[in-house]
C-alpha cells in the first residue's frame, strides 16, 4: 500500500512538473515570437520606427489588456503625475480612463474649464482637437489634452442618449483642487460638498461638522458625492466613520495574504445620528462609492440620484528601474455586505436623473439637490 501510495505520488509530481516546464516553454516562445515581430516591423514596415516607443506602447498595451486602471508611466509621465498630485497643475479637469479603445470621463472637477464648459461623467472623448482617439493609449490622449496655461483646445465627445457628437472649445487653466465645500441650506440643513479623498479631506470635514454642529438650527445633512472620482482609501474610511458609531466599513481580497483586510468604525458619530443624504451618480467612484456603500449597507444614509461608476479595485503605483512606473490593480474592495462595487457600483435609495444638458451642481438646474431638499423638509 505504501509503496502504491509513493508511485502515485511520484506520478503527480512528474505531472505537475512537466505542466510546470510547459507552460514556462509557452511563455518563452511567445517572447521569442515577440522579438521576431519587432524586428520584421523593424525591417519591413513602410515607415521608419522609434523601437523604443513601440516597446513602451507594447508594455501598457499587455498592462490595459488587465483592466482599464492598470498603466505604464514613461519616466516624464511619472514625474508629471507625481506633480499633479500636490493639487495644482495644468489642465482641463477631468478624471479619465480607457473603454474599448475610447476615452471615457470619469468625472469633470467641480469650478474647473471641462466642467464649466458642459463635459459630463460618462461622455466618451472620441476626437481632441482634429485627432482621432481611437487607437491611442491614455497616456497619449491625456498628453494631446496637456499644453500651455490659457491655450485653447476643441473635444468631441459622444454622449449617452444623444445621437450628434457635441464640440466643446475649453481654455486650460491651472487646475487648484479644493475638497470641501459647505453651505447651510433652507436654514436647517448642513450640506457639504466633497470633491476628492486628498490627505486633507478628513480633517476639513470633521472641521466643517463640528462648526455645524454648534448651529441649534441644523437639522438633517446632505454629504454630496457626485462627480468625485475618488482618491486616498484611508480618507475613505475616515470620512466613513464620522457618520458610524460600529460595523465594517470595508475589505479588500486580493492573491497577496497581506492585502486581505478589514476596517471597522470606532464608536463616534459626529451628527449624532441626525438624518444624513448622501448624492451620488455616475461621476462618484471608486473612494465616493465606498462612503456611500458603507452608509447605505449600514441603513445610515439615504442615497439618492444616480447608480455610481462601479470602479471598486485597488491601484498600486510600483516603480521601474529605468524611473517609470506601473499602475497595477492590486486588489478589490467589498461593501460590509460582501457585494463588489466593480463595474456594478452603488445603487441609489430614490432615483433621480438629471433633468437637462444645462444641469450644472448646487445651481437652480440642479434638480437633485432641489429634491433632496424637499424630501429633508417634506
Amino acid at each position: 500500500m505504501i509503496k502504491k501510495n509513493i508511485i502515485i505520488l511520484s506520478l503527480l509530481y512528474i505531472f505537475f512538473t512537466q505542466a510546470i516546464n510547459s507552460a514556462e516553454n509557452d511563455v518563452y516562445k511567445k517572447i521569442d515570437l515577440f522579438g521576431e515581430v519587432l524586428e520584421k516591423i523593424n525591417k519591413e514596415y513602410v515607415d521608419e520606427i522609434n523601437q523604443s516607443e513601440s516597446m513602451d506602447s507594447a508594455i501598457n498595451g499587455l498592462l490595459q489588456s488587465l483592466d482599464p486602471y492598470s498603466a505604464y508611466m514613461s519616466p516624464e509621465s511619472f514625474n508629471e503625475m507625481q506633480t499633479e498630485t500636490s493639487g495644482k497643475f495644468g489642465g482641463l479637469g477631468i478624471e479619465v480612463s480607457m473603454e474599448s479603445g475610447v476615452v471615457k470621463v470619469i468625472s469633470p472637477i467641480d469650478d474647473t474649464p471641462a466642467s464649466r464648459a458642459g463635459i459630463k461623467a460618462g461622455d466618451y472623448i472620441v476626437k481632441i482637437d482634429d485627432v482621432q482617439v481611437q487607437g491611442k493609449s491614455l497616456g497619449e490622449a491625456v498628453e494631446l489634452m496637456r499644453g500651455p496655461v490659457g491655450s485653447a483646445i476643441e473635444l468631441t465627445v459622444r454622449r449617452r442618449g444623444v445621437k450628434k457628437a457635441l464640440s466643446f472649445n475649453i481654455v486650460r487653466e491651472i487646475i487648484q483642487i479644493r475638497s470641501v465645500k459647505t453651505d447651510v441650506l433652507k436654514k436647517n440643513i448642513g450640506y457639504i460638498r466633497l470633491t476628492s479623498f486628498n490627505e486633507n479631506s478628513g480633517k476639513q470635514i470633521r472641521k466643517e461638522i463640528e462648526n455645524f454642529e454648534k448651529n441649534t438650527n441644523i437639522e438633517s445633512y446632505i454629504l454630496d458625492l457626485r462627480n468625485n472620482p475618488g482618491g486616498l482609501l484611508s480618507q475613505a474610511i475616515r470620512i466613513s466613520d464620522f457618520f458610524l458609531d460600529n460595523g465594517e466599513i470595508v475589505s479588500t481580497k486580493s492573491r497577496k495574504a497581506s492585502e486581505n483586510r478589514k476596517w471597522f468604525a470606532k464608536q463616534g458619530d459626529l451628527i449624532n445620528g441626525k438624518t444624513l443624504l448622501i448624492l451620488i451618480n455616475y461621476g462618484s467612484a471608486s473612494a465616493s462609492e465606498i462612503v456611500a456603500g458603507a452608509l447605505k449597507d449600514h441603513k445610515r444614509a439615504i442615497l439618492l440620484g444616480e447608480n455610481s461608476y462601479g470602479k471598486g479595485s485597488v491601484q498600486s503605483i510600483i516603480p521601474l528601474k529605468n524611473k517609470g512606473a506601473i499602475r497595477l490593480t492590486v486588489a478589490k474592495y467589498y461593501l460590509p455586505s460582501g457585494k463588489s462595487i466593480s463595474e456594478v457600483g452603488v445603487s441609489p435609495d430614490i432615483e433621480i436623473t438629471e433633468d437637462s444638458d444645462n444641469f450644472r451642481i448646487k445651481t437652480e438646474t440642479d434638480n437633485q439637490l432641489n429634491y433632496a431638499i424637499k424630501l429633508l423638509n417634506g
